[in-house]
């Protein structure tokens, strides 16, 4: 399978596999959706690393040839209002999945583990799942779309939150690529290491995350998001509403995963 998905203790990691750049093909983003579905419910896993396999690119975006079929312009706009119901009626795997991916609601940590090129729907991905990213020393990153008559990168990933507004428009208009001394000056990335300490740097950051409480770090993912798009009020009152559940839902150290009871769970006393 080109989307490797590994359990160790509290850590999971997830790998793209396919070919030299590590492409994405219209399957893979039903892949990784399953895979992060499991992720996000198995209450053993704390924290995961996405990353490409040792030595190769992180990922260059989309196999373009597979991922745009030749489809009649109603067909298209049928394709982008429903997806799904497309998918079925044609048999393509695409578009629709990578849609669910991007608005994929995360309760865990992802650490981004970035060598070579990442591009176009790779840096998608690394900008809407991870919430921590390493990059090599050689990690480039970059949206080649607009080049192929795809817009709107900028839009989905809320860049102009990572970065400064006349560097994105490079990025996205004139379609320049950055380097990682680039990335990591502009907070796009935390850190820079060589290609032979990607892993262990990515891993290393994992163990910390995974030995505190799991609730407490539920919180902060959604305190953090949720709070970017409230008043400074409205913040502060959100923040006190999730420390006063997080004290009741976490039983202290060694008492269980931590992380939030669903009614079910609790009713069933498990």
């Amino acid at each position: 399978m080109p989307i490797h998905y590994e359990k160790s203790g509290h850590l999971a990691t997830i790998t793209i596999d396919n070919g030299k750049v590590n492409v994405f093909t219209p399957s893979m983003h039903k892949e990784l959706f399953e895979v992060l579905t499991d992720f996000n419910r198995d209450p053993e896993i704390r924290v995961a690393i996405l990353s490409g396999t040792d030595g190769k690119s992180f990922c260059a975006g989309d196999d373009i040839k597979s991922a745009l079929p030749e489809l009649t312009p109603l067909e298209a706009f049928e394709a982008f209002l429903s997806p799904h119901t497309h998918e079925a009626r044609v048999g393509l795997t695409r578009p629709g999945w990578e849609q669910d991916v991007m608005r994929f609601r995360r309760v865990k940590p992802i650490i981004g583990a970035v060598d070579g090129y990442c591009l176009g729907q790779g840096l998608i991905y690394l900008l809407l799942l991870t919430d921590l990213r390493i990059a090599t020393d050689r990690a480039q990153f970059g949206f080649p779309e607009i080049s192929y008559g795809m817009g709107g990168a900028g839009a989905m990933t809320r860049l102009g939150r990572h970065l400064p507004r006349a560097l994105a428009m490079e990025m996205l208009l004139l379609g320049e690529r950055l380097d990682a001394q680039t990335a990591l000056r502009h907070h796009l990335v935390n850190r820079v290491v060589a290609p032979d300490a990607l892993t262990a740097a990515a891993r290393e950051m994992a163990q910390r995350i995974a030995s505190h409480p799991p609730v407490a770090i539920q919180v902060e993912l959604e305190g953090y998001e949720r709070a970017m798009d409230m008043s400074r009020e409205q913040a502060a009152d959100y923040a006190g509403i999730l420390f006063r559940f997080q004290r009741v839902a976490w039983d202290g150290p060694g008492a269980g995963t931590g992380f939030f009871r669903t009614p079910s769970e609790n009713k069933d006393g498990k």
